[in-house]
């Protein structure tokens, strides 16, 4: 137990080292953010008029939605590359109980979506802890094989908005206090992943199995059970928004969301989630998902080619990794107070 003598005004700055280097990455995002609006604001002033903002958001929320479940399974040392493929199966399967039976309850859908990410998420998280496969080869391996059902189930046939009830697309768009319902919808995700993190025994454990797996599980915590449910709120937000994508866009088809995994991780990583684990935040999160959105609202107004657009999100993924990792390097992980590390071993 830390006392007085053995806590000195040096030991503060190390031990809060990772907390304060997430804080100041957070208000660099926030000021790149305004830098990057900004600039767009000398060419195109329209594109920051609050409607356009809020329409930028409401773009963002499927991507905030699955980066925060991401970020659960990072920050255990972990990723889940079949988030996306996740979100084709469910969305294919709640498709087309809707365009065959629309008679059937919205809220009975929503739920079977839940329930299916749920299920889907369990499976890596089952893979990863009892079979001791790592989570890289699991996901690879579950994304091909959720497409491959999406497309058993449709038979390689497009649901398209003819064949679907006016109840299930409207959800996404109905609109209050003039913010579309999937944009609070994304709000609502936020506060309740903040609640998870902060305020929870399973939140807190994440943290822990990322930071130093050997100490949480002297410290009594299971390390497999703890990454299992990670994986399983990864899956569970990755089946809602199955659902949302297929009403949104009106559509179902195989390569729903296709590579849409790779900008998950990289909200992540741009955010301040460590891949090595034990780091990350929900706002950090969150910005990061923003400033993508942002990137991927802007580049096409400015004439910028879709391959171009490639290029640039991939040096913004390297920059934020390197930054990312000398912080990490600055910051450090004191395991052994000095005052201890420098007690000689018998």
């Amino acid at each position: 137990m830390d006392t007085p003598e053995n806590t000195g005004p040096d030991e503060l700055p190390r031990r809060f080292g990772p907390i304060a280097s997430l804080v100041r990455r957070e208000l660099l995002l926030v000021g790149a953010v305004l830098v990057l609006l900004a600039l767009i604001a000398i060419r195109f002033p329209a594109f920051v008029t609050p409607a356009n903002l809020a329409s930028v958001f409401n773009d963002t929320s499927i991507l905030i939605i699955m980066a925060l479940g991401q970020a659960a399974v990072i920050i255990t040392r972990s990723i889940d590359l079949s988030v996306a493929a996740n979100v084709a199966l469910t969305g294919m399967t709640v498709a087309l109980l809707n365009a065959h039976v629309p008679e059937l309850p919205l809220l009975l859908l929503v739920a079977l979506a839940f329930l299916q990410g749920l299920v889907l998420g369990a499976v890596n998280g089952f893979l990863v802890w009892k079979v001791g496969i790592p989570s890289i080869v699991v996901t690879l391996g579950t994304l091909t094989i959720y497409r491959g059902l999406a497309f058993v189930l449709s038979g390689g046939a497009w649901i398209n908005s003819f064949q679907f009830s006016a109840g299930f697309l409207g959800v996404p768009r109905a609109e209050f206090l003039h913010l579309p319902l999937l944009s609070w919808l994304a709000v609502a995700v936020v506060a309740a992943t903040t609640l998870v993190f902060d305020r929870t025994s399973i939140g807190r454990a994440w943290f822990a199995v990322g930071g130093n797996p050997t100490a949480a599980v002297y410290a009594g915590i299971d390390a497999g059970r703890t990454r299992f449910l990670a994986f399983c709120f990864s899956g569970l937000l990755s089946g809602l928004c199955g659902y949302l994508w297929v009403s949104r866009y009106a559509v179902a088809y195989v390569d729903v969301a296709s590579g849409f995994e790779l900008d998950v991780i990289a909200a992540c990583v741009i955010g301040g989630v460590s891949i090595a684990g034990g780091i990350g935040s929900v706002g950090g999160t969150v910005l990061g998902a923003l400033f993508l959105g942002i990137i991927k609202n802007a580049l096409p107004v400015v004439n910028v080619s879709p391959f171009a657009q490639m290029a640039i999100s991939g040096a913004i993924i390297i920059a934020a990794v390197t930054l990312n990792t000398r912080a990490e390097r600055k910051g450090g992980r004191i395991i052994l107070r000095p005052q201890v590390a420098a007690i000689p071993a018998e």
